[in-house]
């Protein structure tokens, strides 16, 4: 049935083959076993899903429950401070990623109107010009520059921020406690140190927007007398979060590949019609949000194993966008790619519901980067970049990055 592999104790973590690509154990356990068994620090006997179509089955069955209060959820990395898990967690009011049919329905379907489409379609004007003020910045700037700092963490943060009504001037408030709460090995008392700062936060701000809504998501979100302050807060949080982080890292690392890749860098700077499809093929590639967690509910056959009930089962979506079963030479960057069909948004009641926000700036940010600054390129080695091991969505800290003053 399956070739004999070794079963891992602790997930792998370390990128060894190169930094865009999943970490190597877990590239060959895939092709050997992509439903694997997984021994977890704590000792629990669980299991890791890495397989393209093993991952999109188990991402739609609900059997594989979202929710941390229903059973005992291990973390397959260690976590100073962090007792063993022996009882289920809290649940989060508002947290509609951790939650279940039907109260995640009730949440999804309040959003949902919040992110069509058509609605994303009307922000396109404004999310360029804010790319183009933030690139006019950059230009003053004397290089070297950190990207992350100066470009890819502004700009959404910009967006989400006006999106949601949040004052931008808090950013400084909400990006080092969202960064500390992402961190893999930060203590516990830490991170929930940092969680309570920004629920403080974003509860008042809600607070407010229920006592004076204006013309912004949470606003509209704070007219549903049926939520408490106390969801409001937890959608914020998680908008917050989502919106900002991921697609800062995206551009950030997204930039990293395409300036080691730059024959694909030329042939996108040639023809921005390639733009979409390179959007995608980025996604797919770097998957930055990759590692999700489900709890099964009762035994379930899937990839010919049996995942008990009870088991805590890690999702791997890198590994799954990177299987050669799915994409032809997967751990090669094709910006040519049609690579619809990624699952770097998730897959089934849970797939991002901001998925078209973030294409939009994607298309934005690479776009305008790469015509206004055609001589860009990396300050320090590409080895000295540092990467985001050490959190749960992966990128870069810094990127330190330079051109000619022919630029724009």
């Amino acid at each position: 049935m399956t070739q004999p592999v070794p079963v891992p104790h602790g997930l792998p973590v370390e990128r060894d083959v190169s930094p865009f690509d999943p970490p190597g154990a877990i590239s060959r356990l895939r092709e050997a076993r992509p439903v694997s068994p997984l021994v977890f620090p704590d000792g629990h006997e669980g299991w890791l899903v890495t397989g393209y179509d093993e991952v999109r089955r188990l991402m739609a069955d609900t059997r594989f429950s979202s929710r941390q209060d229903l059973g005992v959820l291990h973390v397959p990395f260690e976590t100073p401070g962090m007792p063993p898990a022996t009882e289920p967690s809290p649940q989060m009011p508002g947290l509609f990623i951790s939650m279940d049919p039907p109260d995640h329905t009730r949440f999804r379907r309040m959003l949902t109107g919040a992110f069509t489409v058509k609605r994303m379609k009307l922000l396109e004007e404004h999310i360029t010009e804010v790319v183009e003020r933030q690139l006019d910045e950059l230009a003053r700037l004397t290089p070297p520059v950190d990207l992350v700092q100066e470009f890819a963490l502004p700009v959404p943060s910009l967006v989400i921020c006006e999106l949601l009504g949040v004052p931008y001037e808090d950013r400084d408030t909400f990006q080092v406690n969202s960064a500390k709460f992402l961190e893999k090995d930060v203590t516990l008392d830490d991170k929930m140190a940092a969680f309570g700062a920004m629920a403080a936060f974003l509860g008042e701000l809600v607070t407010r927007k229920r006592a004076e809504p204006g013309e912004d998501l949470l606003s509209d979100l704070a007219r549903h007398d049926e939520l408490s302050i106390e969801e409001l807060t937890g959608i914020a949080f998680l908008l917050l979060l989502a919106g900002h982080e991921t697609t800062a890292n995206m551009l950030a690392l997204g930039t990293f590949a395409l300036l080691e890749h730059p024959e694909q860098r030329a042939e996108l700077s040639a023809d921005p019609d390639l733009l979409p499809d390179a959007v995608e093929e980025l996604m797919r590639y770097l998957s930055i949000a990759d590692i999700f967690y489900r709890y099964a509910t009762e035994d379930i056959e899937l990839g010919g194993e049996t995942i008990t009930k009870g088991s805590t089962v890690v999702v791997s979506l890198l590994a799954a966008n990177h299987d050669p079963r799915r994409f032809e030479h997967p751990d090669t960057l094709d910006l040519h790619r049609k690579a619809r069909g990624h699952l770097a948004f998730g897959h089934g009641i849970h797939q991002c519901l901001g998925q078209q926000l973030a294409r939009i700036e994607m298309r934005a940010g690479f776009g305008a980067l790469l015509r206004r600054f055609p001589t860009l390129a990396l300050a320090i080695p590409a080895a000295e970049v540092r990467l985001k091991s050490d959190m749960n969505i992966y990128g870069v800290h810094e990127l330190p990055v330079t051109w000619t003053s022919t630029a724009e």
